[in-house]
């Protein structure tokens, strides 16, 4: 074992799954195969263990009032029963890491961080305390599960016998076996589908439930190809302290109008100077290998860029890629080159997400 098990280490292995060190993690990367897993997702329903994933809690009166201040994203609008998306910055408005808030009651906030930055965020959150506010990294005690595909409704209704909330960025607490947990109708792949949150002990019986009602279980390399037919950045490989979220095509998701956040103030002239440069979506013209992260991007015989992300779209049928490109060249449609081990093989960008492309 390569990393720290989840509490579902031997469901994974009981199911044959090919195991890697993902995060300090020991994770599933594929159990049956990545394609047969992506396609139980865009056609069925596919659970992942998300267990790896930091879960923090913010209690208090102020507790609303302070995420404002120190995270970007539209923390002042979130109700009862509501999530956003939100960014934690640096002074220079570099992302330190993407994450989700839920308001689970009036005065409580769950906080759900990506499991390689669970020490740096805490560190940082808990350096930034002001006010009549509580902090509490509960990341030891709590295990996740994502649900994904056309059929997660369904199969949510036959394991809790109740209906999936009908729309996106919302989370309930419910009970099963007696014991708390929070559904919450967030995902990474562009499907419907549902996360649930529980204590570490419960998450065994659940995923029996899951699986029996229909779900295929899927590993890591089906949720990174998800995501990127979706054009979802990953933090570490399309979002890092050097770039900032203006560049990373996520200034949707920060209130510009609310109150002052760090990095608010370097954003903000980032927006009068212009941005340099913006994360475009590749895709490869013709048979290709894989894209990864790294390759060299070419215009006109220079380099303008170098891949984030990248792998192969099955829905697609080709190689894509996510890179920064300076904004002359960050237009639909322009021709560039990826250098693949000495190789430029042809490419355009395009609008994400990638598979709403027509190629």
């Amino acid at each position: 074992m390569s990393g720290r098990p989840t509490a579902l280490h031997s469901k994974h292995k009981e199911a044959g799954a090919r195991m890697m060190d993902f995060a300090g993690w020991d994770m599933p990367v594929q159990y049956a195969g990545i394609l047969q897993e992506h396609r139980a997702v865009r056609s069925a329903a596919g659970v992942f263990d998300i267990s790896h994933m930091g879960e923090f809690f913010v209690r208090g009166p102020q507790a609303g009032e302070w995420l404002s201040r120190v995270l970007a994203g539209k923390v002042p609008a979130i109700g009862v029963g509501e999530a956003r998306y939100a960014i934690l910055l640096n002074e220079a408005g570099g992302v330190i890491d993407d994450l989700y808030v839920y308001r689970i009651r009036e005065m409580d906030y769950l906080l759900v961080v990506n499991a390689s930055k669970i020490s740096e965020d805490a560190a940082c959150l808990r350096g930034r305390l002001t006010g009549e506010v509580t902090f509490e990294d509960a990341s030891d005690l709590y295990s996740a599960v994502a649900v994904q595909g056309p059929l997660a409704p369904g199969i949510f209704r036959k394991c809790f016998g109740r209906d999936l909330p009908p729309s996106r960025n919302r989370v309930l607490e419910l009970t099963r076996g007696g014991e708390e947990l929070w559904i919450a109708t967030t995902g990474y792949t562009g499907e419907p589908g549902f996360e649930v949150i529980c204590k570490n002990p419960e998450v065994s019986s659940l995923w029996d439930a899951l699986t029996t009602a229909g779900c295929v279980p899927c590993g890591l390399g089906a949720r990174d190809v998800l995501r990127l037919e979706m054009g979802y950045p990953l933090n570490g490989n399309d979002l890092s302290p050097e770039r900032t979220p203006l560049e990373a095509g996520l200034g949707f998701f920060i209130d510009f109008t609310g109150p002052d956040f760090v990095g608010k103030s370097a954003l903000l002239a980032q927006k009068e100077n212009g941005i340099p440069s913006k994360l475009c979506g590749i895709v490869v013209d013709g048979k290709s290998p894989p894209m990864r992260p790294h390759y060299p991007v070419w215009m006109d015989g220079t380099q303008v860029g170098e891949t984030a992300s990248g792998g192969l779209s099955p829905t697609l049928g080709t190689a894509i890629a996510m890179a920064y490109l300076p904004t002359s060249v960050a237009i639909p449609g322009t021709k560039i080159e990826i250098d693949v081990r000495g190789n430029r093989i042809p490419a355009r960008v395009v609008k994400k997400p990638f598979i709403q492309t027509k190629l």
